[in-house]
């Protein structure tokens, strides 16, 4: 597993540093990911953001993306889709280099707003195993939600 900054193409913005994810101590299982820009959220509202960073993923692991607690608790903030998943194809894909994005929903009733370079979620990688009976045979065409309907 190894986190890179996506091509200069096809980064969201173009002209402001790249953080790659971290951790914040060495038993921590998240690595954490940061905003590239300021960002208010009004209650109800969702938030679509890109990171500029790609996770390169062996063919058996997933990275899981989920919100960071002080920012679901205290901001009460989640992601929009609850459970983020990239998958190992998504990796370098030609519609976006694999860019992870993250969708903030804001379910409080005031107003949110967090500066650029604000760690927002965290993610974790693991790996998985494949049904004895499973018969995928499709390819990734595309990038962000380009293997659903």
């Amino acid at each position: 597993m190894k986190f890179e900054e996506v091509i200069f193409t096809q980064k969201y913005y173009k002209h402001k540093p790249t953080f790659l994810p971290t951790r914040a101590t060495n038993r921590s299982a998240g690595y954490d990911f940061y905003l590239k820009d300021d960002v208010t959220i009004k209650p109800g509202q969702t938030v679509f953001q890109q990171t500029d960073v790609k996770c390169k993923l062996s063919r058996d692991e997933v990275l899981f993306l989920f919100v960071r607690s002080s920012i679901g608790i205290k901001q009460k903030l989640v992601l929009a889709n609850g459970t983020g998943v990239i998958d190992a194809d998504y990796y370098g894909n030609a519609d976006n280099d694999g860019n992870i994005g993250l969708a903030l929903y804001n379910y409080g009733t005031e107003p949110v707003t967090l500066k650029e370079g604000t760690r927002v979620m965290q993610g974790c990688v693991t790996t998985y195993k494949i049904a004895e009976n499973d018969n995928a045979m499709g390819n990734r065409s595309g990038g962000f939600g380009s293997t659903g309907r």
